[in-house]
Protein backbone atom coordinates (compact mmCIF):
# COMPACT_ATOMS: atom_id res chain seq x y z
CA UNK A 1 0.00 0.00 0.00
CA UNK A 2 1.62 3.36 -0.61
CA UNK A 3 0.96 7.31 0.94
CA UNK A 4 0.15 10.29 -1.13
CA UNK A 5 1.56 13.20 -0.51
CA UNK A 6 1.37 17.14 -1.14
CA UNK A 7 5.10 18.45 -1.72
CA UNK A 8 5.27 21.96 -1.83
CA UNK A 9 8.46 24.14 -2.56
CA UNK A 10 9.07 27.99 -2.58
CA UNK A 11 12.23 30.21 -2.90
CA UNK A 12 14.62 32.43 -4.77
CA UNK A 13 14.70 31.01 -7.93
CA UNK A 14 18.15 29.49 -8.90
CA UNK A 15 19.27 26.61 -10.57
CA UNK A 16 19.34 22.89 -8.87
CA UNK A 17 15.94 23.29 -7.17
CA UNK A 18 13.99 20.34 -9.28
CA UNK A 19 17.02 18.27 -8.85
CA UNK A 20 17.57 18.54 -5.67
CA UNK A 21 13.76 17.89 -4.77
CA UNK A 22 13.58 15.03 -7.25
CA UNK A 23 16.65 13.49 -5.52
CA UNK A 24 15.26 13.58 -2.08
CA UNK A 25 11.89 11.91 -3.70
CA UNK A 26 13.45 9.42 -5.38
CA UNK A 27 16.40 8.19 -2.42
CA UNK A 28 13.27 7.67 -0.54
CA UNK A 29 12.03 4.99 -3.04
CA UNK A 30 9.05 7.81 -3.86
CA UNK A 31 7.34 8.90 -7.11
CA UNK A 32 6.40 11.76 -8.95
CA UNK A 33 2.66 11.57 -10.06
CA UNK A 34 1.89 15.52 -11.09
CA UNK A 35 4.33 17.90 -10.92
CA UNK A 36 3.51 21.63 -11.63
CA UNK A 37 6.27 24.36 -11.40
CA UNK A 38 6.50 28.15 -12.08
CA UNK A 39 8.69 31.24 -11.69
CA UNK A 40 6.93 34.71 -10.16
CA UNK A 41 9.30 37.36 -11.04
CA UNK A 42 12.37 35.70 -9.22
CA UNK A 43 10.47 33.22 -7.05
CA UNK A 44 9.93 29.64 -7.81
CA UNK A 45 7.04 27.63 -6.69
CA UNK A 46 6.37 24.16 -6.94
CA UNK A 47 3.71 22.08 -6.18
CA UNK A 48 4.70 17.83 -6.30
CA UNK A 49 2.11 15.04 -5.82
CA UNK A 50 4.11 11.87 -5.51
CA UNK A 51 3.13 8.54 -3.78
CA UNK A 52 5.46 7.14 -0.87
CA UNK A 53 5.64 3.36 0.51
CA UNK A 54 3.86 2.87 3.31
CA UNK A 55 7.10 2.91 5.81
CA UNK A 56 7.95 6.36 4.56
CA UNK A 57 6.86 8.43 7.41
CA UNK A 58 5.48 12.24 6.55
CA UNK A 59 8.28 13.09 8.91
CA UNK A 60 11.52 10.92 7.29
CA UNK A 61 10.17 12.36 4.19
CA UNK A 62 9.81 16.13 4.84
CA UNK A 63 13.06 16.09 6.75
CA UNK A 64 14.91 14.25 3.43
CA UNK A 65 13.69 17.11 1.58
CA UNK A 66 14.34 19.69 4.05
CA UNK A 67 17.91 18.84 4.55
CA UNK A 68 18.53 18.00 0.29
CA UNK A 69 17.32 21.87 -0.14
CA UNK A 70 19.01 23.24 2.53
CA UNK A 71 21.89 25.06 0.83
CA UNK A 72 19.47 26.46 -1.69
CA UNK A 73 17.04 28.29 1.35
CA UNK A 74 13.77 27.19 0.00
CA UNK A 75 10.95 26.59 2.02
CA UNK A 76 9.54 22.85 1.87
CA UNK A 77 6.08 21.59 2.85
CA UNK A 78 5.05 17.70 3.03
CA UNK A 79 1.12 16.92 4.15
CA UNK A 80 -1.11 13.82 3.17
CA UNK A 81 -3.06 13.96 -0.09
CA UNK A 82 -6.92 14.57 0.18
CA UNK A 83 -8.25 11.99 -2.06
CA UNK A 84 -11.88 11.39 -3.26
CA UNK A 85 -14.55 13.76 -3.29
CA UNK A 86 -13.87 15.74 -0.20
CA UNK A 87 -10.57 16.88 -1.79
CA UNK A 88 -12.54 18.27 -5.01
CA UNK A 89 -15.76 19.54 -3.71
CA UNK A 90 -17.31 16.88 -5.13
CA UNK A 91 -20.17 16.85 -8.21
CA UNK A 92 -19.96 17.11 -11.80
CA UNK A 93 -18.10 20.05 -12.92
CA UNK A 94 -17.48 21.93 -16.76
CA UNK A 95 -13.94 23.60 -17.57
CA UNK A 96 -14.24 27.07 -18.23
CA UNK A 97 -12.07 29.86 -19.45
CA UNK A 98 -13.12 33.26 -17.87
CA UNK A 99 -10.56 36.27 -18.85
CA UNK A 100 -10.61 39.95 -17.92
CA UNK A 101 -8.66 43.06 -19.81
CA UNK A 102 -7.99 46.31 -18.35
CA UNK A 103 -6.08 49.19 -16.32
CA UNK A 104 -4.36 47.85 -13.31
CA UNK A 105 -5.63 48.87 -10.39
CA UNK A 106 -6.44 46.94 -6.80
CA UNK A 107 -8.50 44.23 -5.50
CA UNK A 108 -8.82 42.86 -9.16
CA UNK A 109 -8.48 39.52 -8.66
CA UNK A 110 -10.45 39.99 -5.30
CA UNK A 111 -13.03 40.92 -7.47
CA UNK A 112 -13.76 38.19 -10.01
CA UNK A 113 -12.29 35.61 -7.33
CA UNK A 114 -15.02 36.62 -5.18
CA UNK A 115 -18.08 36.73 -7.63
CA UNK A 116 -16.70 32.89 -8.41
CA UNK A 117 -16.94 31.83 -4.91
CA UNK A 118 -20.13 33.33 -4.34
CA UNK A 119 -21.23 30.70 -7.07
CA UNK A 120 -19.36 27.81 -5.45
CA UNK A 121 -16.94 27.94 -8.97
CA UNK A 122 -13.68 26.36 -8.51
CA UNK A 123 -10.35 28.13 -9.81
CA UNK A 124 -8.07 25.76 -10.67
CA UNK A 125 -5.69 27.66 -12.84
CA UNK A 126 -5.19 31.17 -12.58
CA UNK A 127 -2.89 33.46 -14.17
CA UNK A 128 -2.41 37.27 -13.96
CA UNK A 129 0.28 39.36 -15.57
CA UNK A 130 0.22 43.60 -13.98
CA UNK A 131 2.74 45.58 -16.13
CA UNK A 132 0.74 48.37 -14.98
CA UNK A 133 -0.92 51.74 -16.75
CA UNK A 134 -3.75 52.01 -18.46
CA UNK A 135 -2.87 49.80 -21.91
CA UNK A 136 -5.68 46.63 -21.04
CA UNK A 137 -3.08 44.42 -23.12
CA UNK A 138 -0.89 44.57 -20.62
CA UNK A 139 -2.89 43.46 -17.82
CA UNK A 140 -4.49 40.06 -18.22
CA UNK A 141 -6.12 37.68 -16.16
CA UNK A 142 -6.99 33.90 -17.13
CA UNK A 143 -8.74 32.17 -14.99
CA UNK A 144 -9.23 28.31 -15.39
CA UNK A 145 -12.69 27.02 -13.32
CA UNK A 146 -14.61 24.60 -12.87
CA UNK A 147 -18.76 25.14 -12.92
CA UNK A 148 -20.70 22.96 -11.06
CA UNK A 149 -22.97 21.08 -13.18
CA UNK A 150 -26.35 22.48 -11.47
CA UNK A 151 -24.96 25.97 -11.67
CA UNK A 152 -27.29 28.94 -12.52
CA UNK A 153 -25.21 29.63 -15.56
CA UNK A 154 -26.64 33.14 -16.49
CA UNK A 155 -26.92 34.27 -12.84
CA UNK A 156 -22.96 33.83 -12.72
CA UNK A 157 -22.41 35.26 -16.40
CA UNK A 158 -24.42 38.21 -15.39
CA UNK A 159 -22.76 39.03 -12.01
CA UNK A 160 -19.17 38.26 -13.64
CA UNK A 161 -20.12 40.99 -16.13
CA UNK A 162 -21.73 43.42 -13.38
CA UNK A 163 -18.20 43.05 -11.23
CA UNK A 164 -16.27 43.32 -14.15
CA UNK A 165 -17.89 46.73 -15.77
CA UNK A 166 -17.36 47.60 -11.76
CA UNK A 167 -13.72 46.85 -11.90
CA UNK A 168 -13.59 48.91 -15.86
CA UNK A 169 -12.93 45.20 -17.45
CA UNK A 170 -13.33 43.16 -20.45
CA UNK A 171 -14.68 40.09 -19.54
CA UNK A 172 -14.72 37.04 -21.71
CA UNK A 173 -16.43 33.42 -20.62
CA UNK A 174 -16.01 30.70 -22.07
CA UNK A 175 -16.46 26.89 -22.15
CA UNK A 176 -12.52 25.36 -22.32
CA UNK A 177 -13.04 23.42 -25.41
CA UNK A 178 -14.27 26.87 -27.27
CA UNK A 179 -11.55 28.81 -25.96
CA UNK A 180 -8.60 26.37 -26.59
CA UNK A 181 -9.78 25.80 -30.39
CA UNK A 182 -10.18 30.01 -30.63
CA UNK A 183 -6.79 30.27 -29.22
CA UNK A 184 -4.88 26.85 -30.39
CA UNK A 185 -3.39 26.16 -27.50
Amino acid sequence: MEKKYVVSVLGEDQPGIIAAVTRAIRDNNANIENVSQTLLQTEFAGIFIISAPEAVSLKELSGALQKSVADLHLTVTVKPLKTGDAAAGGGKTSPFVVTTRGPDGKGLVAGIAGVMAAHRVNITNLQAVFEGGDNPDRNVMIYEVDLPERIDKKSLDRDLMDKAAELALDICIQHRDIFQAINRI
